[in-house]
């Protein structure tokens, strides 16, 4: 087993309600802390699980047993540079180096704010471009991926099931070995 430590935002419940806590306690969010931040509920898990897909599936089942609506999981897809030397453990120089193309070449281009010096990244594409370059593990660039594929449902209207997050997780491993 491993931990694994991941958030997610929700809606749906009164946080003023007496037993707002309690139900995500009853309903399997024991490894939580629950809080209520800017209009959201907020689940910051420390999930035991066999894998992360694991984590993340038993975590919005007992979100969504709790009676809240999931919004979606964080950490998100979106990322700064000092995002990713936070995420990374790399330097913020560094990480500026390879997005300038001073250290590495086919950095990931920005996804929004491209023109501003605030641009925003897609993690996955940096994180795959990263593992590429043996900067991060395997695991950093599957859980980018599964937490794309599942907020990427979860816009669609659709809550993905362990078996989908297992198949998506098996389509990143093939794409990484090849």
């Amino acid at each position: 087993m491993e931990t694994f430590e991941f958030s997610i935002i929700a809606s749906g419940l009164d946080p003023q309600a007496d037993d707002f806590e309690t139900r995500f306690f009853d309903a399997g969010c024991d490894d939580a802390t629950v809080s209520f931040q800017k209009g959201r509920i907020i689940i910051d898990f420390m999930r035991e699980a066999e894998s992360f897909q694991a984590a993340i599936s038993s975590a919005i089942d007992n979100v969504i047993a709790a009676g809240a609506t999931i919004d979606h999981v964080e950490p998100g897809e979106l990322v700064s540079l000092n995002e990713i030397a936070s995420r990374t453990g790399l330097s913020r120089a560094a990480v500026s180096h390879y997005a300038q193309g001073k250290r590495g070449d086919e950095f990931p281009a920005p996804y929004e704010k491209v023109t501003s010096k605030q641009s925003l990244w897609r993690w996955p594409p940096v994180s795959k471009w990263l593992f590429k370059r043996s900067q991060v593990g395997k695991s950093v660039v599957i859980q980018a991926e599964l937490v794309a594929y599942t907020n990427n449902q979860i816009r669609k209207g659709s809550l993905p099931s362990q078996e989908n997050l297992e198949q998506e997780a098996a389509r990143c491993v093939a794409e990484l070995c090849d």
